[in-house]
């Protein structure tokens, strides 16, 4: 995978969730407004301390999250 140096997650903010470079936005809410049919452009001018790389990242993290496979031990 490659690297997504502006995904943070820190037991102090925001209860660990992934979040964008330590503040209190987090991927889900980011993926959201991008699934509820916002644009890049609305989700920027609605928080201007973001940037695109931001969001692009936050969507590539979510997609990687999406295809990551839980394997469970079995026991014998």
């Amino acid at each position: 995978m490659e690297q997504l140096d502006r995904i943070t997650q820190q037991p102090e903010v925001m209860g660990g969730k992934a979040c964008i470079r330590g503040m209190r936005v987090t991927v889900g809410m980011l993926v959201g407004q991008i699934g509820a049919g916002h644009s890049i452009d609305e989700v920027l001018a609605d928080y201007p301390y973001l940037e695109r790389e931001d969001i692009l990242q936050a969507l590539r993290y979510a997609a990687w999250r999406a295809e990551e496979r839980e394997v469970l031990p079995t026991i014998a």
